[in-house]
């Protein structure tokens, strides 16, 4: 067993001696070419990031949000770039033909580029979402109606949202249409009040307007009093008061919450009778 091992041992110290060596330094200066691959795509990401931010502040939470987004994009590029090349040049190295291998990739890949549309759709699609700043890793967005939720992953291929229940949706961006971004620059948090018949409308509309300034004061994510717009409709129980209150983006649903539990204490205070629906019964 010992003299099996030496031998090994003495293959592997001529194989060092002769062209070993030499490799290993070839395979060194691969290592250290993509590790310097990776730092000039970092600091790509990091000039576009600071390119974004001169003119509007580098602390704004969507030139922020945007950023991000790119710098996953890169990233995802950079790893792939770095990977194919470590494995041609190591390949080469230890004296792999790559030049069919990389044609008959070429032909593989347009094979497939024929077969896989919707994939090169993805792609597309991902690519002018990023460059037109539809949305971004952040954003709050609505993709038809049926997925709402947080953007967590972007890439060229697909879109990751996460809703408010936790559960993940995966989007490819050829798919992706109609987005309503819910979470840009500031949004508005809509509340109606449904109120009596037998209530006095201005009074309410005026305390509806103490309860919005109150709340300005009582939260940062709040940017402007409560707007009371006025009767929004009206039926046979009740009528239907609609305010807007202009907040951060993202803080709408929260900033509702909160309007909606201080009008019932406040209505509460001012004696404020809530409407009850009537019902006639006709005994014939």
């Amino acid at each position: 067993m010992g003299i099996v091992l030496g031998g090994h041992i003495e293959k592997a110290a001529a194989w060092l001696d002769q062209t070993g060596w030499q490799k290993l330094q070839r395979m060194l200066v691969v290592v250290v070419t993509c590790l310097i691959i990776l730092w000039a795509l970092r600091l790509v990401s990091r000039a576009v990031a600071r390119s974004m931010a001169a003119g509007v502040g580098e602390h704004n939470p969507e030139i922020q949000r945007r950023a991000k987004t790119l710098g996953a994009v890169i990233g995802n590029f950079a790893r792939v770039l770095v990977v194919s090349f470590f494995i041609l040049e190591t390949l080469q190295e230890f004296n792999v033909n790559v030049g069919p291998l990389v044609a008959g990739v070429g032909i593989v890949g347009a094979a497939i580029g024929f077969g896989a549309q919707n994939l090169v759709k993805d792609v597309i699609g991902g690519f002018f979402l990023l460059v037109e700043n539809q949305y971004g890793v952040g954003d709050i967005i609505s993709v038809g109606d049926k997925h709402v939720g947080t953007v967590e992953r972007m890439t060229f291929r697909m879109t990751m949202l996460r809703d408010m229940e936790g559960r993940a949706h995966f989007l490819p961006n050829g798919t992706i249409s109609d987005v309503i971004v819910l979470s840009k620059q500031f949004a508005k948090a809509l509340v109606d009040v449904d109120v009596s018949h037998d209530e006095d409308l201005d009074r309410i509309m005026d305390v509806l307007r103490d309860v919005g300034a109150e709340l300005m004061g009582a939260r940062e994510d709040v940017l402007e009093p409560t707007e009371v717009l006025g009767v929004e409709a009206m039926t046979a129980a009740s009528c239907t008061i609609r305010t807007l209150t202009k907040c951060l983006p993202g803080q709408q649903w929260d900033v509702a919450r909160e309007l909606r539990r201080r009008v019932q204490v406040r209505f509460k205070l001012e004696g404020f009778g809530r409407p009850i629906p009537q019902r006639m019964i006709i005994n014939k």
